[in-house]
């Protein structure tokens, strides 16, 4: 990564995008435009040298590449008598044995007993079946990215002196000039500081949240996190990869390839949201004013899910905040409870996973998954994750119960690792913290946000910030 700080403003791709996860509606697609816009502008034509290309298009491109005809549907949130209507219902959600112990790869062999098998052998081996049948496979060379500071200016945010920062990550698109992508990130740092500031990093909106009442103020975290001499960074993923499939073609994905259509193994969109936010990383180990190695990624609903998978594969991340992340998230996928795979395949959600997952949607299952949400918090041993949710009424879409059943089936990976999982702890109560080590749970009595949450999720980060580092190898 290369550092610059010109006074000229770059241009941002950007693409419509949406944090609501309660029953999924296709979103209006929104394409780039030749001119690159500003970054309050939305993009409506593609540029000239990529071809115009619709979700449903390649959503049946993947499929003629599947040799899929059909998939099933997926859980129906708004008609209880549809034959595929959404379960909410506990006694009926297990339609599988229980979740599998990831230290063991299968019953033939032998399960990891040291961690030096787990980092040299099945951490390894997991990584490559969730790219392949998960989230994708990121390339081999993906282009670097050039930061770029906007604007800095000393400013009061919420009585607090802070210095905010507005950047873009510039993505060298010389391979494909035909794409341009620039990373958009806020940072916001307290000035009285005298050593660098722990950073929690959110993958959401930058300005108004599209999806928050009309004049919503600044969310109150930030003024938690700033009164702890914390930083707040924002990162806009739709500013990475837009946020449906007729944009696969462009963003991050477009660019390194080179504007062809994905093939079954290639990354989706999640996984490119994930490598923008360590990109950011990468940011913070050229500023002084913030400490890289005491970040926390957060995010909500899909970008909870990225920041899952962040989390998840970049080990320089010391901590995640994971709020309400559901199916392809920390959700398990082999419930039927809410949300079902169904739904992930689905024409406006499964630009967020590899091409070959629409496969367990027909004609495979759920069941023939060979891994699950389990896996993936696994790879975040043995570094802390917090697991957020709401109600069952409001965030039952999500299934809050599956995301700790997840958690808790990852626990073996942690414990080998020598920090405390959730082995043996009982589901808690609405408000209540379960699990007082590496890994904790909480669902809070409101719906579809994370902003209950948010003193329990800085009391977790205060307390695993000021203790040693579980040594997680890099």
């Amino acid at each position: 990564m290369r550092l610059a700080f010109p006074g000229i403003l770059v241009a941002l791709m950007m693409s419509v995008g949406s944090s609501a996860q309660v029953p999924p509606q296709a979103a209006p697609e929104a394409t780039p435009q030749a001119t690159p816009p500003s970054p309050s502008q939305v993009p409506t034509e593609m540029p000239p040298a990529v071809p115009a290309w619709t979700t449903a298009q390649d959503h049946q491109h993947m499929l003629d590449l599947l040799g899929i005809q059909q998939l099933r549907p997926g859980a129906d949130g708004r008609n209880p008598s549809a034959p595929n209507a959404v379960n909410y219902d506990e006694s009926r959600a297990s339609l599988y044995s229980p979740p599998a112990n990831p230290l063991r790869a299968s019953e033939k062999r032998s399960p990891v007993r040291t961690s030096a098998q787990w980092w040299r052998s099945r951490r390894p081996e997991l990584e490559k079946i969730l790219d392949r049948e998960i989230y994708g496979r990121m390339p081999k060379r993906v282009p670097t990215v050039e930061w770029k500071l906007l604007e800095s200016q000393e400013e009061i945010q919420d009585g607090i002196r802070v210095r905010r920062k507005e950047l873009v990550g510039v993505v060298d698109n010389r391979g494909y000039p035909a794409v341009q992508v620039g990373i958009r990130m806020q940072l916001t740092v307290p000035v009285t500081k005298a050593s660098s500031s722990p950073v929690i990093m959110e993958l959401g909106f930058i300005g108004p949240n599209p999806f928050a009442p009309p004049g919503s103020a600044r969310p109150d975290w930030h003024r938690m996190v700033l009164e702890r001499g914390w930083a707040v960074a924002i990162v806009d993923p739709r500013s990475i990869q837009a946020d449906n499939g007729a944009g696969l073609r462009l963003g991050i994905i477009g660019i390194t390839a080179k504007g062809e259509l994905r093939g079954p193994e290639d990354w989706g969109v999640l996984r490119a949201w994930a490598w923008g936010a360590s990109r950011a990383l990468d940011y913070f180990e050229t500023d002084r004013d913030v400490d890289a190695t005491r970040v926390a990624v957060e995010g909500l609903s899909r970008y909870g899910k990225a920041a899952l998978v962040a989390m998840a594969y970049d080990k320089r991340f010391a901590l995640g905040l994971i709020g309400s992340s559901g199916a392809g998230g920390a959700k398990l996928l082999r419930r039927d409870f809410g949300e079902r795979v169904e739904n992930l395949a689905a024409v406006n959600e499964y630009h967020w996973m590899a091409g070959n997952f629409l496969k367990y949607a027909g004609p495979l299952t759920t069941g023939d998954l060979p891994v699950d949400a389990q896996h993936l918090i696994a790879l975040c041993a043995p570094r802390p994750l917090f697991i957020g949710a709401g109600a069952l009424e409001g965030d039952g879409w999500v299934d809050p119960h599956g995301s700790f059943l997840a958690a808790v089936a990852a626990s073996p990976v942690y414990e080998l690792l020598g920090v405390k999982g959730l082995s043996g702890v009982v589901y808690p109560e609405t408000g209540v913290i379960a699990g007082e080590g590496a890994l904790a749970f909480r669902r809070h009595a409101g719906g579809h946000t994370a902003e209950p949450n948010w003193p329990a999720y800085l009391q977790f980060a205060q307390r695993h910030f000021t203790a040693p580092s579980p040594g997680a190898p890099r």
